[in-house]
């Protein structure tokens, strides 16, 4: 390095390329001796950084090769990252090993659960006291890494601010701070300490080492920015090594010293009654962090030296100057009311807003499929959300470009983490439909066997199909039924076999269980589904070490949960496990999070995502500790981190090339632009900001999957008109199809000639869907009259609720529904027993009947059948809305009622092998509306007085059978095109809209019919 006295600490400008400029550096210096680089030891802050370095030497290198250097990974526990072993053969022997982490975390739960007991509280459940156990975790490692003292929560500081505080905090400080003393008491027992404490005091040992006996060899710290004290205690011995050095990225030589003043006192000892981190202290600024480090080192920033050196992929020296204007703290940026015009411009940045966040993947993924065009070009797309992440991987597979997302992704969203999940759902939810199909449907159920998987999935779509519609009752039996109904019993019992140990504690309704033995019997059953498959490839490796690590130490405490809470507690360890793709992506295309960017280059950087909530994300607060008390401790703030993510933006934009994205939505609204991509609006005005906006990506994405230059104006897409043959026009006619025939014919079409039906949801909730709500009224009626035969006294408002208790009705539909519901029924049985007492009789519910009418067959299940005192039929049909109108059925929109009572006179019912027949007199709508205050109503639609319109009790069945033989005429015998939506007045139902493709040809429709002028 230099020759000069004073400690040797240097800063790579953001516009050098940190890696390649490093590397750059090293080589000429350390390649010289006889063991070259080998002899070096890299002092680097995360196994990443250590792979982007070992990729920026062998770019340097060429094909001539070297030996690498040694390289230690000492990043900051909050970012996940450990200690590397191999500062351990330094003889700290005498250093007591860290605890595991999996097992802190458990016995600090049973240490909550010891605390509640001592004051006399309720315990918490299971899964609400791991979670706070992992909160005081954090707390704890959050209070180590700033080498705090345990013995300063009851400091004079934090006393000083408890009269500041609300009860919520003072409760919250309060359970902490005994909590933390448990935990010190338990350490003392296993003697052990925490890993935070082991890494502080491992730095502090190689610190004092490395002071008294410098090493002959090399040290090196590059790219560490961490500002816990222990850590910048060493990087200070380190700089101070005749062979050692600290090398940080992007630290703002040239910013002025007001403006470095501006950013607070960073560490900087208080003034008396002070604080370490004041309110005034720019936490959110991106060099603020590094002076917080230089404060702690004793280290002036007058100290640091450039590091002339610059990488392969370097920017011009003029960006790292627009950078630090564009960051400039708030006092400081009235500077830019004077700069001029080329001192605010940012050559080769590039402002690209799309509309959404779909939109803003595709263009992303354009650009860099552009960019590698030009041989030898990387590319490298940064951003902290992970959703655009996985898009722009998957708009890239279009053109067969693999791009890895090196930030990986949660253990939970992977194929394994998935296949457990709901498992563990369904151990802790029950056999809710939704989730058991998902389950049985997952991929890797039955994959590796040859044949069996194509198997199962015949046998699941088939019981899948009988399953949809409400809820099945809990327990098994309804599913063996559907399971019965669908002809897969025997597939059924087997997953009835696997499921029934992992589900046996909540059918058993046990308060807790085991979360070892849980464990054990979810393993066991993901097994049986998929075999090794759950365990293969580079996620089911990782959920087998972290089920093994959470197995092991939960048999050791005997943790205990509720079932219900499996789920919960398996989904927030897997969310703490992310899964990084192995090797194998395209090498010159590169997917990175905030923190995998770190010490990466490359010729195109598209920084996406900056909107607030995603880049800065938005700092969640210790819900341990208040604010104050942080403050009053010396701990920087939760803002701490935005300035983190805003030096992470800055080093980004020092590549040659940068590409800065948002999108104005996303998934659930209105997005905010980032305040970064704010100060770069701001700093370039109106006028520049116009020149900076990328223009050409979101001309030609529209383009993109379709003809830009079409052969010919297309033809808009005429009115349905299918003209089936004669010999498919052969079908029989329901009397709920009739009306539906003569209004929609494509309905008809749809619906009987190919055989097209609407799937009901699975778990359809009656609440939300009508028709649903309707089949389970009439599913209560039909069971209530078939009960009165032998319970002829039976009330049908009890036997209603229990029918309802028993298909577990949304909590929405039992609350609003069922009042109106059984209030309605209670009308209903007084008007059966007030018609019973005039003779009325009820003889069938729920029948099929037939007839041959003109050589078709014409069939209907009527919801009701009564026989009145003269010995004619009655019809009834139950609504649960607004019933048809008389003038709606004597146009011809409702013909259910009439075509029921021509089968009744011209056919016949069949009831359990008894003919039902006769001629039908009376036709009713029982209705459960609220009509004059009152729920429950019931009218004929026939005209019985001459204020009434409609058809004429003696019209009725003969109006009723002209429908019929037009239709069959026209539709069945004849050969009459089936027009969509041919009488537009007809209230029929919306299911085949889609397929007859409405909305196109009803636009053209109504543009012909205005005219051109319109």
């Amino acid at each position: 390095m230099g020759e000069t006295s004073g400690p040797e600490i240097y800063s790579i400008a953001a516009h050098r390329g940190f890696a390649d400029a490093l590397v750059a550096g090293l080589i000429p210096r350390y390649s010289q001796t006889d063991a070259g680089l080998a002899r070096l030891t890299l002092l680097v802050p995360s196994s990443r950084a250590a792979r982007t370095l070992s990729e920026a030497f062998v770019r340097h290198s060429g094909e001539a090769g070297l030996l690498m250097p040694r390289m230690v990974t000492v990043g900051d526990l909050d970012l996940d990252e450990a200690l590397g072993n191999l500062l351990d053969p330094l003889g700290a022997s005498d250093i007591p090993p860290a605890v595991e982490p999996t097992q802190r975390w458990l016995e600090i739960a049973q240490l909550i659960e010891a605390e509640q007991a001592e004051e006399g509280l309720a315990p918490l459940p299971g899964l609400a006291r791991l979670r706070l156990a992992r909160d005081i975790a954090r707390a704890m490692d959050r209070l180590l890494v700033e080498d705090v003292s345990p013995d300063a929560l009851t400091g004079e500081a934090v006393l000083d601010q408890l009269g500041n505080l609300s009860g919520h905090w003072k409760k919250s400080l309060r359970r902490f701070a005994r909590v933390e003393a448990r935990w010190r008491e338990r350490l003392a027992e296993l003697g052990r300490v925490d890993a935070a404490t082991r890494r502080n005091m491992l730095f502090d040992r190689a610190a004092l080492k490395w002071r008294t006996d410098p090493p002959s060899q090399p040290i090196v710290a590059a790219g560490v920015t961490s500002a816990s004290p222990a850590l910048a205690r060493m990087l200070r011995v380190i700089a101070d090594l005749p062979n050692g050095a600290v090398i940080l990225p992007d630290l703002d030589l040239s910013m002025n010293e007001d403006a470095w003043d501006e950013l607070g006192r960073a560490g900087a000892a208080p003034e008396p009654g002070g604080e370490v981190f004041g309110k005034k202290d720019a936490l959110t600024h991106p060099q603020y962090h590094l002076k917080l480090l230089l404060q702690r080192m004793g280290i002036a920033r007058a100290e640091v030296r450039p590091w002339h050196r610059k990488g392969e992929a370097a920017a011009p020296p003029a960006r790292s100057h627009a950078i630090s204007s564009l960051f400039l703290p708030p006092q400081a940026s009235q500077s830019w009311i004077d700069l001029e015009p080329d001192k605010r411009r940012l050559s080769g940045v590039r402002l690209m807003t799309t509309a959404t966040s779909a939109e803003e993947a595709q263009a992303i993924a354009m650009l860099v499929r552009e960019a590698l065009e030009q041989p030898t070009r990387r590319i490298a797309v940064i951003t902290a959300d992970r959703a655009l992440a996985l898009r722009v991987t998957q708009q890239l597979e279009r053109w067969n470009i693999v791009a890895d997302d090196t930030a990986g992704r949660p253990l939970s969203l992977t194929p394994a983490g998935r296949m457990i999940g709901l498992l563990a759902g369904l151990a802790s939810g029950g056999l809710e439909p939704a989730a058991l199909i998902a389950a049985l449907a997952h991929p890797l159920v039955q994959r590796d066997i040859e044949g069996a998987r194509s198997q199962w999935l015949s046998a699941l779509r088939a019981f899948e199909y009988d399953l949809r519609g409400p809820s099945p009752a809990p327990g098994y039996e309804p599913l063996r039924a559907v399971a019965d109904k669908a002809k897969v019993r025997d597939w059924w019992d087997g997953v009835e076999r696997v499921l029934t140990p992992l589900l046996a504690p909540l059918f058993a309704d046990e308060p807790e269980i085991a979360l070892a033995d849980a464990i054990d019997t979810l393993t066991i059953a993901a097994e049986a589904l998929a075999g090794d498959a759950v365990w293969a490839r580079e996620d089911g490796r990782a959920l087998s070490a972290m089920i093994e690590d959470l197995r092991l130490h939960a048999r050791g405490r005997d943790t205990a949960i509720a079932p219900a809470d499996l789920a919960g507690v398996l989904r927030d360890c897997m969310d703490e496990v992310s899964v990084r793709p192995p090797y194998g992506g395209h090498p010159r295309v590169s997917i990175y999070g905030l923190l995998e960017s770190r010490m990466a280059r490359a010729d195109l950087i598209i920084c996406g995502g900056l909107n607030e909530g995603s880049w800065p994300q938005a700092p969640g607060a210790d819900p341990m500790l208040a604010p104050a008390i942080l403050r009053a401790l010396g701990v920087p703030g939760a803002e701490f981190r935005i300035g983190l993510s805003a030096h992470d933006l800055a080093g980004a934009m020092g590549a040659p090339e940068v590409v800065l994205s948002r999108a104005q939505r996303d998934s659930e609204g209105p997005t905010l632009a980032s305040r970064f991509w704010l100060r770069v609006e701001a700093l370039l005005g109106e006028k520049l900001a116009a020149e900076h906006r990328e223009s050409t990506i979101p001309l030609i994405m529209p383009l993109l999957d379709r003809d830009p230059v079409p052969a010919s104006e297309p033809e808009p897409y005429p009115r349905p008109e299918p003209k089936p043959s004669s010999e498919q026009r052969q079908v029989k006619i329901s009397a709920t199809a009739l009306d539906r025939l003569l209004g929609d014919p494509y309905q008809f079409y749809a619906r009987e000639i190919l055989g097209l039906k609407r799937l009901d949801p699975l778990a359809a909730d009656p609440f939300a869907d009508p028709a649903l709500r309707g089949t389970l009224v009439h599913d209560i009626l039909d069971a209530w009259h078939k009960a009165r035969i032998d319970h002829p006294n039976l009330a049908l408002v009890p036997f209603a609720e229990k029918m309802l208790t028993e298909k577990q009705v949304h909590p929405l539909f039992w609350g609003l529904w069922r009042p109106r519901i059984c209030a309605a029924l209670e009308r209903f049985e007084e008007w059966v027993n007030e018609d019973a007492k005039q003779g009325r009789e009820v003889i069938a519910t729920e029948v099929w009947g037939e007839m041959m009418f003109e050589g078709v067959r014409v069939g209907g299940k009527p919801d009701r059948i009564d026989r009145l005192a003269d010995g004619t039929l009655a019809i009834v049909d139950y609504k649960t809305g607004k019933p048809p109108s008389k003038q709606e059925v004597s146009k011809g929109y409702r013909l259910q009622l009439g075509v029921l009572g021509l089968i009744a006179s011209e056919g016949v019912f069949d009831k359990d092998g008894a003919a039902i027949s006769g001629d039908a007199t009376k036709f009713e709508f029982w209705s459960l509306r609220k009509v004059a205050g009152e729920f429950g109503e019931r009218n004929e639609p026939v005209k019985l007085s001459d204020r009434q319109s409609g058809l004429l009790p003696e019209d009725f069945l003969h109006e009723h059978e002209r429908y019929l033989r037009e239709a069959i005429t026209k539709y069945i015998k004849g050969d009459a095109p089936f027009i969509a939506k041919e009488n537009p007045d007809y209230p029929g139902f919306t299911d085949y809209d889609q397929l007859m493709r409405l909305d196109e040809w009803q636009l053209a429709q109504a543009s012909d019919d205005a005219g051109p002028d319109a």
